[in-house]
């Protein structure tokens, strides 16, 4: 080929979608255009009517989607599915490849790249990989891992690292359960005489947060998630650590903190057919204990 293709990146709002797309254009080798999509907010009403189309798009905020067409277009997640069905229909001869789960039809695209977790059919245009795709490589490590323990020197080592996500489908991230990861982090802390290296992420609740910040009791470094920080640690802590903490709803972060091969352990927010019990005000003391009871058998450490 005397010239690489030419492949858009397709952004979403999503930061693990975003994460597997490049992960992804990076293993290609090939070079890349990203492409950063803002949706207006009855975007599912437009696309679900309209099929493929830039309705939904908020152009003025939005990466200008104009000739010359890509080859290929690497994309995730609902809302960018219209508009790269819509550049398809502007160049037809451009590949269209969705990783994660897709929305329209399975023949609306060239290749699927998924997970078990969305149970998807077999089909010759899916693959089916065990686990998300990510960035966390031995050199990204190593490199996050020069640039950031100087800064964490004033703690005491060894580290034990901490990443959580937020609420998703029956998982609650709610402040009972923030209280709790703090309190059991801490005591794995005191055991192995280490400091925590805390990261929330763009989908963890501020009432968890502030919860489990309450409880910890050790020393550590705690890093709230701000979206384009040129400072996020999250790659360091993942390097520095011994070991790693993850809540059990995010099969990214589970998966990046197996890339390092060190000892992962899973936060389980799972209580059962009752887990939104917080949110009835007329739960009393009791149940909580109860609640409160489960989340700690649910705790577990799985090297």
């Amino acid at each position: 080929m005397e010239h690489p293709p030419r492949v858009w990146l397709m952004m979403g709002k999503k930061a693990g979608d975003n994460a597997q797309i490049t992960a992804l254009a990076e293993a290609l080798g090939w070079p890349f255009e990203i492409k950063h999509l803002v949706f207006r907010k009855t975007e599912l009403i437009t696309n679900i009517l309209a099929g493929p189309t830039l309705t939904g798009v908020v152009k003025e905020r939005s990466s200008a989607l104009a000739p010359p067409w890509p080859d290929l277009m690497i994309s995730a997640g609902r809302r960018n599915e219209p508009a790269c069905r819509w550049v398809q229909a502007q160049s037809p001869g451009a590949r269209l490849v969705h990783v994660g789960r897709p929305w329209a039809p399975l023949e609306c695209f060239d290749l699927i790249v998924t997970t078990p977790q969305y149970r998807l059919p077999d089909a010759p245009n899916v693959l089916q990989n065990t686990t998300p795709l990510h960035r966390v490589t031995e050199a990204r490590l190593a490199e996050a891992a020069r640039f950031w323990a100087p800064r964490l020197a004033h703690l005491p080592q060894p580290y034990v690292a901490v990443v959580i996500g937020g609420n998703a489908g029956p998982y609650v991230l709610d402040a009972e359960a923030g209280a709790l990861l703090g309190r059991a982090a801490s005591a794995h802390a005191k055991r192995t005489a280490a400091s925590l290296l805390v990261s929330s992420s763009a989908r963890t609740p501020e009432p968890a947060m502030a919860a489990m910040e309450a409880a910890i009791d050790v020393p550590s470094e705690i890093y709230r998630w701000r979206p384009d920080a040129a400072d996020n640690p999250y790659l360091g802590y993942l390097a520095l650590a011994q070991s790693v903490i993850v809540s059990c709803e995010s099969m990214s972060m589970l998966a990046e903190a197996c890339a390092t091969r060190k000892p992962v352990s899973m936060f389980d927010l799972d209580t059962g057919p009752d887990n939104h019990w917080p949110l009835l005000a007329d739960l009393l003391g009791e149940a909580q204990q109860r609640s409160w009871g489960r989340r700690l058998r649910r705790w577990k450490f799985q090297p």
